[in-house]
């Protein structure tokens, strides 16, 4: 079986092609610039070759075709004709409450995912085009399946996900915590239990997805109980460019003081915070490290509070369970700063984190445990692999309808 999985944007369409035999990718690539001027498709063979083209998109269904052109078409061709792929799978950003788990691309369901756009407006409404442009493609024998990175975290509760706001608002316009990177938090945490040998139902674990967006989540027996993203993915820990966690009241104070509409402040707060905002210079992590190893004041600052608020999370959510069996570090930054993992363990031997300071510094994007032995807690790089989850969703899903 031959899976298409999709991450599409509202310019882009992000694409691997998985062999769910041995679940090796057989190819993968973007195409982007959907809609605008200077298109391109960049198209990565599991050989290594790499094929770059410019190409006009005026819209997802372009992009399809393209994809399918060079799949099928050339002395590089993996699939002689589209009856090889079995079945698409698509990410979803915002499924709200209406999605607790994955679920077949049907007609009323990519209309929900489309009522739900004001939830997700930069993610969603490119979510559907796709989905809608794929069946225009692809023809509706092959069937559709969507994943939604807020489905893993509906299993909180309400005194977890609610806001000290007036609930009217929570009636009105559905205002709580979703969570975000839920895909990503699912497979690290189901790999954990594989690696200790042990079911997930009987451990409590705190995954970090640590990227240029970032979210923490609180895993008990299983089931979310709890994550640092909100009701967008601002919320939480400092990122690249995303402020994380701030006083509403600064925000109001900043827009009167800078008369700024509602729209520039969330800009700001989106696009020129971060780690961005603090030092000045950068929202790359590997850069403000060399910056503040340079000497750079401000690049250092945002460095530590990165690690103090992820800290701070850790302890939180070992409270909020009351205990801690495994913390896993994933992500861009999670799987290769081993700076980062050593100062957020630093000073919390009182948990039981005892890490293996030697063993983290040479393990580095590789699946593997870097704590002591004898550490109660468990500290574990796992490389994320949100795509290959996305498709064994949709592998399973097809599989029971047919």
């Amino acid at each position: 079986m031959k899976i298409l999985v999709i991450n599409a944007g509202s310019s882009s369409l992000k694409y691997q092609l998985i062999d769910m035999e041995d679940e090796h990718v057989i190819a993968k690539g973007n195409c982007d610039r959907i809609g605008i001027d200077g298109g391109c498709i960049t198209h990565k063979l599991a050989n290594g070759k790499v094929i770059t083209e410019d190409c006009q998109f005026n819209d997802h269904a372009d992009a399809f075709k393209k994809l399918v052109e060079v799949l099928t078409k050339g002395c590089d061709a993996v699939v002689k004709n589209l009856n090889e792929i079995t079945a698409i799978g698509h990410r979803i950003v915002q499924g709200a409450e209406h999605f607790s788990e994955s679920v077949l691309a049907t007609d009323e369901v990519v209309q929900k995912i489309e009522d739900i756009s004001d939830l997700a407006p930069l993610h969603n409404p490119g979510h559907v085009q796709a989905i809608r442009a794929c069946k225009k493609v692809f023809g509706p024998d092959v069937p559709e399946v969507v994943v939604f990175d807020t489905a893993f975290h509906q299993t909180m509760p309400p005194k977890a996900y609610m806001f000290g706001t007036p609930y009217e608002y929570y009636e009105k316009y559905n205002v709580r915590k979703y969570g975000f990177h839920g895909t990503s938090h699912r497979f690290v945490s189901n790999k954990l239990a594989k690696c200790l040998g042990r079911d997930l139902k009987d451990l409590k674990v705190i995954t970090c997805h640590l990227g240029n967006g970032s979210s923490i989540a609180a895993i008990d027996h299983g089931k979310c109980v709890d994550t640092s993203m909100g009701f967008t993915p601002l919320d939480g820990i400092l990122m690249g460019t995303r402020s994380g966690c701030i006083d509403a009241s600064a925000v109001l104070y900043i827009m009167e003081n800078e008369k700024l509409t509602a729209s520039e402040m969330n800009m700001i707060l989106n696009k020129q915070s971060g780690y961005l905002g603090v030092s000045g210079i950068t929202s790359d992590d590997r850069d403000l490290r060399k910056a503040a190893a340079e000497g750079n004041k401000r690049a250092k600052l945002a460095g530590e509070m990165q690690r103090y608020h992820i800290k701070k999370y850790i302890g939180a959510y070992a409270a909020a369970m009351g205990g801690l069996d495994a913390i896993v570090f994933t992500g861009g930054i999670g799987e290769n700063s081993a700076s980062l993992r050593e100062e957020v363990c630093d000073h919390m031997q009182f948990l039981g984190i005892e890490l293996d300071t030697d063993k983290n510094i040479m393990c580095n994007a590789q699946e593997v445990e870097v704590s002591m032995p004898y550490s109660k807690v468990k500290v574990w790089i796992i490389p994320t692999n949100e795509e290959l989850l996305i498709a064994r969703d949709t592998k399973e899903i097809v599989e029971k309808i047919r």
